[in-house]
């Protein structure tokens, strides 16, 4: 586990919590998430940076594209905390978009991941 006073800061800010979310189950990159968070890519990419070096993310690369997901060891904090401190609303758009996003990810430039392709299954409460 990362130094937690780290790992709060990864996860202390709103635009980190949505992406944070995103990725639980699904890998995306940073092109897909400024799509589907509506910012730019470079702002993206910083937010991602600061949660990969807390150590919450496992990533691949496939070819010029890096996806990211969180990695599999914080997913029982990281789905502890969503449940505690749910948005529904804000996330139910997110997720709106995402899938908009994935329905178009083979015709996009992001050919998406090979080792972290499958999704994996939300956690039964």
């Amino acid at each position: 586990m990362t130094n937690p006073v780290t790992f709060f800061r990864a996860v202390a800010d709103e635009t980190r919590w949505r992406i944070v979310r995103l990725i639980m189950e699904r890998a995306w990159c940073v092109c897909e998430l400024a799509d589907i968070l509506g910012m730019p890519q470079s702002s993206v990419s910083s937010h991602v940076q600061i949660i990969r070096k807390a150590g919450l993310l496992e990533s691949e690369t496939c070819g010029k594209w890096t996806y990211f997901r969180v990695a599999r060891e914080h997913l029982p904090v990281m789905r502890t905390l969503m449940k505690h401190f749910a948005d529904p609303e804000s996330c139910a758009q997110d997720q709106d978009k995402a899938d908009q996003r994935l329905r178009i990810r083979e015709s996009s430039c992001c050919p998406g991941p090979v080792k972290l392709a499958k999704p994996r299954s939300p956690k039964r409460s």
